[in-house]
């Protein structure tokens, strides 16, 4: 992998967490090249990293073995079109981290017939601790499918997906799932100050429990339910607490949510793939 020559369109926080995961894991930054119209970004990313610049997208499309498309998905049918004609030459596996962009439009927008992955990161990639979920069309091969999941594996765990339309429940579990727990969180916080605490210790005791619940789930083999229980003394505070949440329907209120962002992201991904 090391030897590939790695382009990324926008210079963004994405792909900023993407060159410094990848750098931070030791793949070498002269294989690393960025375009953005932002001089400031590019000089910033060429300071910090040592990664290669460029201005002109072209330049870098007839250069790239991988090419990031990390711009904003309003942004992308005038781009793709643009570098259509130099992709063609070079025919990069392209990595889209657009959301709603399906592949079928990026594909026709760039003159079809290309290897094309459709990633859905989320934000706790900028500190390394995102969840990707990844799609590949027929055209990306076993060699590429595993060049791009170590190109995203450096800003946390990736899954790969069967059918595109898997990505509609994706983001709207983990793209969106961040907003459902700081909501939460929130939430907790307020009802702590309620309680009696200081609202410094409200935060405090909010952010270190969260990170406790979320530690203890990823190193356990128990699913969550079962965790849920040990914790869960008959008579205790926690059973009366959980009762109360099931009462009032936290979980029908969790799934209309989830399935209420699925739904927009299909409706996006419609509206923004129809020409």
């Amino acid at each position: 992998m090391n030897t590939k020559q790695i382009g990324f369109i926008g210079g963004g926080n994405m792909a900023s967490s993407l060159i410094g995961g990848l750098v931070s894991n030791g793949y070498p930054a002269d294989k690393l090249t960025v375009v953005d119209l932002d001089s400031e970004k590019l000089s910033y990313l060429n300071q910090t990293f040592g990664v290669n610049t460029l201005q002109d997208s072209k330049e870098l499309a007839t250069k790239a073995d991988v090419l990031v498309l990390a711009i904003k998905p309003q942004h992308m049918q005038s781009v793709a079109q643009d570098l259509g004609q130099a992709i063609q030459d070079k025919s990069p596996v392209v990595v889209s981290i657009a959301a709603g962009i399906r592949v079928e439009a990026l594909d026709r927008w760039l003159g079809g017939h290309l290897p094309i992955v459709r990633c859905m990161p989320n934000t706790p990639a900028l500190l390394k601790t995102g969840a990707t979920g990844l799609y590949a069309n027929a055209q990306v091969t076993e060699n590429q499918k595993d060049l791009v999941e170590s190109l995203l594996r450096a800003v946390g765990v990736t899954v790969w997906v069967e059918e595109e339309h898997e990505l509609d429940a994706v983001t709207a579990l983990s793209g969106s799932g961040p907003a459902y727990f700081f909501m939460i969180m929130e939430a907790l916080e307020a009802a702590g100050i309620k309680a009696g605490l200081n609202q410094k210790t409200a935060q405090l005791l909010t952010q270190e429990t969260a990170l406790g619940a979320a530690k203890m789930a990823l190193e356990s083999s128990e699913p969550a339910s079962v965790l849920r229980q040990r914790v869960t003394s008959p008579g205790g505070t926690t059973e009366r607490a959980i009762g109360i949440l099931e009462e009032q329907g936290l979980r029908d209120i969790l799934q209309a949510a989830l399935l209420g962002a699925k739904e927009r992201s299909i409706e996006l991904s419609d509206e923004l793939g129809n020409n």
